[in-house]
């Protein structure tokens, strides 16, 4: 088991698995040597039932924490073999339970001996260890809680933000501007005609004509663009913004305008707007953030169809 405990944490889930993939190999070997015809797996089921009497598939799956499924086909197996019994539920007999049979409470008296030795066995080496298992157990449980996937995420997202990268327009990034904003448009609207000209030939489109075209990369993968495009002298457009939407929530779309806001600063642009739709609100509160300013009607000479929102990058000095 080297390879997970080199792994750490990250492989904890494993090594656990493994470790009660040993116990149970333990307990198999110690019934065989006892002549009982038990399975260490069957445990927690058969105690469950011998201790708390018949149970429903759900009841017993989460008082022992595994699956409904799991739980269901070892019950399968264990009426199969005449362990279990299927029986009315006593407090509503409209729903059906599992029960132990004569035979197996006649063979769980006989192995309770080798539970004891067990317990004994394996209390005496970890004491002799110095380990103290079930309370290290019973606080690590104490951290499963609900909440830790979403910290995890969290922790992995900001990971990943402080590894984006936001670069200038390179041919061999060309597909992922049309790839990008294609799969965007193709989600909430359709490629009008002008999207599919200035997709298929942003150099000629926006570059030739003093505009940009920026891509987000995170690692090796390009995760989102926008551009900036040249209306007339001192007035850009921010267009064409996408951004992979396996990669939300890492702050994608905030770098990729912070930046196309840089540029056009660079340039010593006079006005920069962008057209949007009033469906897109987490995109329009994003503009809306970082400075731009709502205009009480729809552009004038607007060349999108599906365009009912115009905003102005407001003054900030």
């Amino acid at each position: 088991m080297t390879f997970l405990a080199d792994l750490g944490l990250l492989a904890l889930g494993s090594r656990l698995r493994a470790i009660s993939d040993q116990l149970y190999t333990l307990a198999d070997e110690v019934y065989r040597l006892r002549g009982l015809p038990l399975q260490g797996r069957w445990f927690p089921v058969l105690r469950l039932l011998h201790d708390q009497g018949p149970q429903s598939v759900g009841s017993i799956a989460a008082q022992i924490g595994q699956t409904h499924s799991a739980v269901s086909q070892l019950a399968d197996k264990l009426v199969a073999e005449e362990w279990v019994a299927v029986v009315d539920d006593p407090t509503d007999r409209r729903r059906r339970c599992l029960a132990l049979t004569d035979r197996a409470r006649d063979v769980l008296r006989d192995v309770r001996p080798a539970w004891k030795a067990i317990v004994q066995e394996l209390d005496e080496r970890c004491a002799a260890a110095d380990i103290d298992l079930l309370a290290t157990l019973a606080r690590f449980e104490t951290v499963l809680d609900p909440g830790l996937p979403a910290a995890i995420v969290a922790r992995s997202q900001a990971t990943d933000s402080a590894r984006v990268r936001v670069v200038g327009f390179d041919p061999a990034l060309r597909e992922h501007f049309y790839r990008l904003n294609a799969d965007w448009l193709r989600k909430y609207f359709y490629l009008e005609e002008i999207d599919h000209r200035v997709l298929s030939d942003p150099e000629g489109e926006l570059i030739a004509g003093g505009g940009e075209v920026l891509f987000a990369v995170l690692d090796d993968q390009v995760i989102g663009t926008c551009a900036l495009k040249v209306e007339s002298p001192g007035v850009y457009e921010l267009t064409k913004m996408a951004v992979d939407e396996t990669h939300q929530g890492l702050g994608v779309g905030r770098r990729l305008l912070a930046r196309a806001i840089e540029v056009f600063r660079e340039r010593n642009g006079r006005t920069l707007f962008l057209e949007s739709n009033s469906r897109l609100k987490p995109a329009l509160t994003l503009y809306e953030r970082m400075g731009f300013e709502h205009q009480p009607q729809r552009k004038p000479d607007s060349h999108y169809s599906r365009s009912d929102v115009y905003m102005i990058l407001g003054n900030r000095d």
